[in-house]
């Protein structure tokens, strides 16, 4: 099975099943010298764990992370760090009458067509369980880039759930409000709403889809290249990599079909130094508005990257759906998913959205040479340094 890397020079290599001893992810391609706060890492995890509200999976699993290589004394080394998520509470036994009868709308028959056999227990490698790999790397990026000389800040919170949508929010207010309700929308009243609504769904044994709103700040001009290895189109491979996404926007997004050139086109001005949302030198030209959402001809442009990204409904319901038993050759008409799921996946998906634009916007910075990929202090050359050991037998 291929696709599971990540990244080009920042790279992520995932392994695990959601009912396996453990999930676990490789990071090469982390800078020397960067100070890696496993409490940080565990933070951004426990974000993403399950039974963390009445409004998730009650699965019981602490997500506890373990660095087992790549780091001395506190510090990356500059070669792969490996880190290992054990399994705490799987139950598979839930899962057995769905091994030859295929659940709804899940990749259990496309998986075991494609490879001929799978791992049933909680969908195996396609759980979104899986992300838990990608958060606990997306950490480190977050890290190396809070300790690089540029200031980039990266915040997403839930814009809709159904049909119940918050009104635009600043990013000042997804700092300050996202982490305050269980549904991590930064506006308090529409969370309210959203809850409420979730609820209902809750209840009567069926899931809601929902979108989530993100974006970047400090990220300079100059990253991405133009067609395949455009920024956009490297983000969306991120966000199309997020289960459930069915959707991914840039800027003004779908929207842009209902403007005509003269009203979408950005004109340009020089920046007076007036504006903490831009990265530029006092009269660099600047485009004056952002509906092109950061980017223009697949490169950024020193302007806050914003978008969205859409989820579907979560798949495994207790509603009674009807499914094939292929071994049997009987249609089950009464076939309920009985397990332990979420109603609705974007409070969850926060950290993870997050956590794949932090890994894409440190690929980028590394790929275009604004940090230097084998150290953190770009001092090449250089052997004395504060994070390298001391002998002992000169002390």
């Amino acid at each position: 099975m291929n696709g599971n890397r990540f990244g080009r020079l920042f790279q992520v290599t995932t392994y695990g099943e959601s009912h396996g001893e453990a999930m676990g992810v490789t990071v090469s391609g982390c800078p020397a010298g960067v100070e890696l706060d496993e409490e940080a890492i565990q933070y951004e995890l426990d974000r993403r764990k399950p039974g963390q509200s009445q409004i998730t999976t009650s699965r019981g699993e602490p997500d506890e992370v373990r660095i087992n290589s790549g780091t001395l004394e506190g510090y990356t080394t500059g070669t792969p760090i490996g880190m290992i998520i054990q399994n705490k509470d799987a139950r598979s036994g839930k899962y057995e009458p769905f091994i030859t009868a295929p659940r709804p709308s899940h990749g259990d028959f496309t998986y075991s067509s494609k490879f001929g056999t799978r791992n049933w227990g909680g969908g195996g490698r396609s759980s979104a369980r899986e992300t838990v790999n990608w958060v606990a790397a997306g950490a480190i990026a977050k890290q190396v880039l809070e300790q690089s000389e540029y200031d980039i800040r990266i915040k997403a919170h839930v814009n809709q759930i159904d049909d119940i949508e918050a009104p635009d929010v600043s990013f000042e207010d997804m700092l300050e409000h996202t982490e305050e309700n269980e549904v991590r929308c930064a506006h308090p009243e529409t969370a309210e709403r959203m809850r409420e609504l979730i609820n209902e769904y809750q209840k009567a044994g069926d899931s809601i889809g929902g979108s989530i709103a993100f974006e970047a700040r400090g990220v300079p001009r100059g990253l991405g290249a133009p067609r395949f290895d455009s920024f956009p189109s490297r983000l969306g491979q991120a966000m199309f990599s997020v289960p459930a996404t069915t959707a991914c926007e840039f800027g003004l997004g779908k929207e842009s079909r209902t403007y005509t050139g003269k009203e979408r086109n950005d004109d340009w001005a020089f920046y007076e130094g007036d504006r903490d949302d831009v990265v530029a030198e006092e009269g660099d030209p600047i485009p004056i508005e952002n509906d092109h959402g950061g980017v223009q001809g697949g490169i950024t442009t020193g302007l806050p990257i914003y978008g969205e990204v859409t989820l579907h409904a979560p798949t495994s319901i207790p509603k009674e759906q009807q499914t094939a038993d292929w071994e049997t050759g009987e249609i089950v008409e009464d076939a309920q998913v009985i397990g332990r799921h979420d109603p609705v996946l974007p409070p969850r998906g926060v950290p993870v959205v997050e956590a794949m634009l932090y890994l894409t916007v440190l690929d980028f910075m590394l790929l275009g040479g604004r940090i230097n990929p084998d150290r953190l202090d770009d001092r090449p050359g250089a052997y004395e340094t504060e994070y390298h050991p001391s002998n002992p037998r000169n002390e």
